[in-house]
């Protein structure tokens, strides 16, 4: 089945389930950042929450990217007035998403967060030779931006609500050829903790999800990425790899009020591979 017969076949059976009134995110709000094509998990997720009854605010990274993602945004009936550029290096663009969700809801129940990047010299060498310059950049991309977005979405979320956030076993257990990337991703979940206990008082819980690997776009930076999928696929205890609908669905779930209590820690969407060591 090819990658389009996938993606048209879950959103049909989104769309049944709408129809059938199950909708445990009906009339929730949510943004979701990071969506780069329909291989990302991030629209694996948006489909997800859609299919549940939220309704959406998307983004997309520059001009270059847009090609891929309107559609996408179409598809999920996002209102142009909330479909936005959104590259967190850029000063301002961050906020202009909020901004606009202000506008338009007032209110914010759910927020994703699936960007990471690092710059190509450093994510391919050693941890020990990474450059001053290149892990800021990647702790500030990766890293960073969660934590300004969990400010931003703060305000907007009066009746509690969810921010989420991708990760990676490498940020708990060395996984080769993951490098620099597994301390930004162990300072992402570090700070997914502390983002937990002080917003919990105020009903919003935090919740990293750490993803088995994907053949996603960011994921073709890392070397030997398909030899990581074969072993994952051959030792996982399901026996088989996950896909961005896996993790889209596990996701949505979590921003039900079936969830409400679960906060804090990384959920593994991995087909069991964590817990081999």
């Amino acid at each position: 089945m090819t990658d389009k017969e996938t993606n048209t076949r879950l959103l049909d059976r989104l769309r049944t389930q709408r129809e059938l009134g199950q909708q445990p995110l009906a009339g929730k709000k949510g943004i979701v950042l990071g969506i780069a094509n329909d291989q990302s998990i991030a629209w694996g997720c948006a489909q997800a929450f859609r299919g549940l009854g939220a309704e959406l605010c998307i983004t997309y990274l520059n001009e270059k990217s847009r090609r891929f993602t309107e559609p996408l945004a179409q598809a999920l009936d996002v209102p142009p007035a909330l479909y936005l550029p959104c590259d967190v290096r850029e000063e301002g663009q961050l906020e202009a998403v909020f901004a606009a969700v202000e506008k338009q809801w007032g209110v914010l129940d759910f927020a994703l967060h699936s960007i990471a990047f690092a710059p190509r010299e450093d994510l391919h060498g050693r941890v020990t030779d990474c450059s001053r310059e290149g892990f800021l950049m990647a702790m500030d991309v990766s890293c960073h931006s969660f934590i300004h977005m969990a400010r931003l979405a703060e305000p907007l979320m009066k009746n509690g609500g969810t921010l989420f956030t991708m990760s990676y076993f490498g940020a708990e257990k060395v996984v080769e050829n993951y490098n620099v990337m597994g301390p930004v991703k162990a300072a992402l979940e570090a700070t997914s903790r502390y983002l937990a206990a002080e917003l919990g008082p105020k009903g919003i819980r935090v919740n990293p999800i750490s993803p088995g690997p994907i053949a996603t776009r960011a994921a073709s930076g890392i070397g030997r990425f398909d030899e990581l999928m074969e072993k994952a696929a051959e030792r996982a205890p399901s026996r088989a790899l996950v896909t961005i609908e896996d993790v889209g669905m596990a996701t949505a779930f979590l921003a039900t009020d079936y969830a409400k209590l679960i906060t804090g820690d990384t959920t593994y969407v991995d087909g069991g591979y964590h817990v081999l060591g």
